[in-house]
């Protein structure tokens, strides 16, 4: 329910990486009329600037609270975010890609529960969306379904009859309807980041799938994405 002038805002937590879902998944949450609390996990991502975009869309939006948690996946390896594998640059393919973190999200909403409990909130955001996508099957609806059960059950709150109420405001959006919830919110696209593999001097690529996938959401919205791309970026196409 939302706040009234003589009622506080009722807390919710947010996964907030940096990337442009996520910061519509927070304005989103605070049109809402919810108060907050942002989540950056620092997992050693090759892309480390979405870092710095998760810090300025946190002040910029003014959330309640901003919690940057280090957990280094690199240890781990097995994809091209966290280890040394070249990001693919060819297209969007059919198959679940190399950028695929193992787990990423389950790990990711596991401490994002904990946090929200720690928080006393049931309100959970995360900016997943499985049609305009690479694929990923940690941001499908019948995980996201599938982890509101486990938070339940595992959780003292879930026992005790509070459980989380996990938001995905973006599940079956297509980027275009993204790009298109940027504009309508006020935000500025530049404000976060998307690229897999940005250049030494801090340009996005313009050709790894998140790339990709963005450049043609804003194109097919009309709109124009105020990301810095690197000169060669490729051509769109259909």
């Amino acid at each position: 329910m939302p706040a009234t002038d003589t009622q506080p805002k009722p807390a919710a937590v947010l996964l907030l990486s940096g990337g442009l879902d996520s910061m519509v998944t927070a304005a989103l949450a605070q049109e809402a009329g919810f108060a907050v609390h942002a989540l950056t996990i620092d997992y050693g991502q090759r892309h480390s600037r979405e870092l710095e975009s998760a810090r300025a869309i946190a002040e910029r939006l003014g959330a309640e609270r901003h919690v940057e948690l280090p957990l280094d996946l690199r240890k781990f390896g097995g994809s091209a975010l966290t280890d040394d594998i070249d990001v693919p640059k060819t297209g969007v393919g059919d198959d679940i890609p190399v950028t695929y973190v193992p787990a990423r999200n389950l790990v990711f909403l596991a401490l994002t529960t904990a946090f929200a409990e720690s928080a006393g909130s049931s309100d959970i955001f995360i900016g997943v969306n499985a049609l305009d996508y690479s694929g990923y099957p940690d941001c499908r609806p019948e995980f996201i379904a599938s982890f509101a059960e486990t938070a339940r059950l595992g959780t003292k709150q879930g026992v005790e009859g509070k459980p989380f109420n996990i938001h995905a405001p973006l599940q079956h959006m297509t980027k275009a309807d993204i790009a298109r919830e940027c504009h309508r919110l006020g935000l500025d696209p530049s404000w976060s980041w998307s690229c897999y593999d940005p250049s030494p001097d801090g340009l996005a690529c313009g050709a790894c799938d998140s790339c990709r996938l963005r450049r043609k959401g804003f194109a097919e919205a009309g709109l124009v994405d105020t990301t810095a791309y690197k000169a060669d970026a490729p051509e769109l196409r259909e």
